[in-house]
């Protein structure tokens, strides 16, 4: 049977930024072309593809990302953890549902797939790809460190672009004319005292000031000014939207960006549950199935430099995807 402590090892060993998943896409095909998947690469843009493995279908999906961020960090085995980029998220659970797929399947159960995708953590061109594909699945058990709880659901996302202008003139002479710094300066501040909409399951909009980028030296007067906030939101996104344009007034220009609204997710009993604050792929994968979100290890260490999954949640991980897969192909 497969070490799923040494095949995360092999996945967390290959490079795969987002933009360069191509040898973990080729390890991951490979393998699963050895022990008798149906194995499908749809391309995604050049270079790089999702990875879709079947038996006989029409059951449950396992799926997660093969891609991570930067900077690359080689795995290394301390203790009772597995440390590198990707441990948890999300190789680490790439392998878990690899080696619960093979486990299932040597048991006679064949009604399961395997979709593997890539850009995840860079807008999702892979996910949204893949729901292209004919999935034929009634299940869709997507992976992302969730500490080993089934998700109740988790938040979604509005990116919003701030920006004011001013006139452009000679520091020496700033009655000529006028900071785009000044209203941005003065309008950020005000966030905080906005009443965000709340919800008793996921709990309350937060709000993150992420970039800012204003001025070209100290001796002009900056003309241009620009802030992206991002929303993790908790229920219908109208309501923030309003509230942004009633607080810009006619102090900024607002240009509403992507949205990924928030999602609910189906639970299964005997697995502890609890709400989580990130997006997935899972608002893209529609056409996989009703969906659950689950994985080994923790998001409060992921893209940091101790990313790091205990591996006794890592090996308990494969049989958590085996159960619920029974569960619910029994339901």
């Amino acid at each position: 049977m497969t070490d799923v402590v040494a095949l995360a090892a092999e996945l967390l060993a290959i490079e795969s930024q987002t933009g360069n998943e191509q040898g973990a896409v080729d390890f991951v095909a490979r393998r699963l072309v050895a022990r008798g998947w149906n194995v499908e690469l749809q391309e995604v843009s050049r270079g790089r593809a999702n990875v879709w493995a079947s038996r006989r279908g029409g059951g449950v999906t396992l799926s997660t990302h093969l891609d991570t961020v930067p900077p690359y960090l080689p795995p290394r085995l301390e203790q009772d953890r597995l440390y590198g980029r990707g441990a948890c998220d999300a190789k680490g659970i790439a392998a878990a549902m690899i080696a619960a797929g093979d486990r299932l399947v040597a048991s006679g159960e064949e009604r399961v797939d395997l979709l593997f995708v890539v850009g995840e953590e860079k807008g999702s061109d892979g996910a949204r790809a893949a729901n292209r594909l004919p999935a034929t699945s009634r299940w869709l058990i997507n992976g992302e460190p969730t500490e080993s709880k089934l998700a109740s659901g988790c938040k979604g996302s509005l990116r919003v672009m701030v920006r004011t202008r001013g006139r452009a003139a000679h520091s020496a002479y700033p009655h000529l004319g006028r900071s785009a710094i000044e209203p941005m300066l003065e309008l950020l501040p005000r966030l905080k005292e906005i009443r965000w909409p709340e919800d008793p399951t996921l709990g309350e909009t937060t709000l993150n000031i992420g970039v800012i980028h204003a001025g070209t030296e100290a001796n002009v007067i900056p003309a241009h000014a620009e802030a992206e906030l991002m929303f993790r939101l908790v229920a219908d996104p109208e309501p923030v939207r309003n509230a942004v344009n009633e607080w810009a007034g006619e102090q900024a220009e607002i240009e509403f960006g992507s949205f990924i609204p928030a999602q609910r997710f189906h639970t299964i009993e005997g697995f502890e549950v609890a709400p989580v604050a990130y997006t997935s792929d899972i608002p893209l994968l529609g056409r996989w199935g009703t969906p659950l979100l689950f994985g080994p290890g923790s998001i409060h260490v992921a893209h940091t430099t101790e990313e790091h999954v205990a591996v006794a949640e890592l090996r308990a991980a494969v049989d958590a995807y085996e159960r619920m897969v029974h569960t619910l192909l029994a339901s």
